[in-house]
């Protein structure tokens, strides 16, 4: 069952989803594991980071991985990782061998191809990779990574672990993204999403599953979803 919660506004909902990430963590090492968390991109979860960077002590021993990532390098303004540096992986102290950026500079193809081959090595022992927690945000189509509506992507084998983005439908157009199978095999997605033009994407994304709405193919009952007011659908209610 998917568990969603309303907050009153932006600040408020990127709270609770800080604490909402600081709880998880703490029941991933209860079970005597080493977090391994992706990062996604966007305003929403810009805050968030912010916010969890004031307590350092939370990202002392957590892998630190990526839902996807455009094709620049890593010090562009539209670099994913760029922003996690400088929200929460720079302020919070996270060593840099703990941070498994994609490499986007290497270009679509060669990006995935190495990025799948790190998460197999790291986490998936010869399976698929099995993160603990992946951030997602949510675009107003209702693509979340860099899964977008329709897109061949969304066909790739229960196999693939990265895949090559060459038509983003917003600029770049090329990408690196994590597949629609290592989403759904993660112990537990959050995403998060503010702003009345996301309102018509979550509502999508909790109605029947279909390819038009890449955000509502991910695993229900291993789903957390945190938005505030402006974008909660009718009938929305706390964890």
């Amino acid at each position: 069952m998917t568990r969603l919660t309303a907050c009153p506004d932006a600040e408020s909902a990127a709270e609770r989803a800080a604490r909402e990430v600081v709880r998880q963590l703490e029941g991933i090492r209860a079970q005597g594991r080493t977090p391994h968390v992706a990062l996604t991109g966007g305003d929403t979860p810009q805050r968030t980071y912010e916010l969890l960077a004031r307590e350092p002590e939370h990202w002392r021993d957590v892998e630190v991985w990526f839902g996807d990532e455009r094709c620049v390098p890593p010090d562009d303004e539209q670099s994913n990782y760029r922003m996690a540096a400088l929200a929460l992986l720079d302020p919070a102290g996270i060593t840099p061998e703990r941070v498994h950026r994609m490499e986007g500079e290497l270009g679509p193809e060669r990006g995935a191809q190495r990025y799948g081959q790190l998460l197999r090595e790291r986490l998936g022992d010869g399976r698929m990779p099995v993160l603990d927690l992946v951030l997602l945000g949510i675009g107003p189509d209702g693509h979340v990574a860099s899964l977008f509506p329709r897109a061949p992507t969304l066909q790739a084998g229960e196999e693939t672990v990265c895949l090559p983005v060459h038509d983003s439908p917003t600029p770049p157009p090329q990408r690196i993204t994590l597949s629609l199978a290592v989403l759904r095999a993660a112990r537990r997605c959050m995403v998060l999403a503010t702003g009345a033009s996301k309102a018509d994407a979550i509502s999508a994304m909790l109605a029947e599953p279909t390819p038009s709405v890449p955000a509502s193919l991910l695993l229900r009952e291993r789903l957390t979803v945190i938005v505030d007011d402006a974008a909660a659908p009718a009938g929305g209610g706390p964890l």
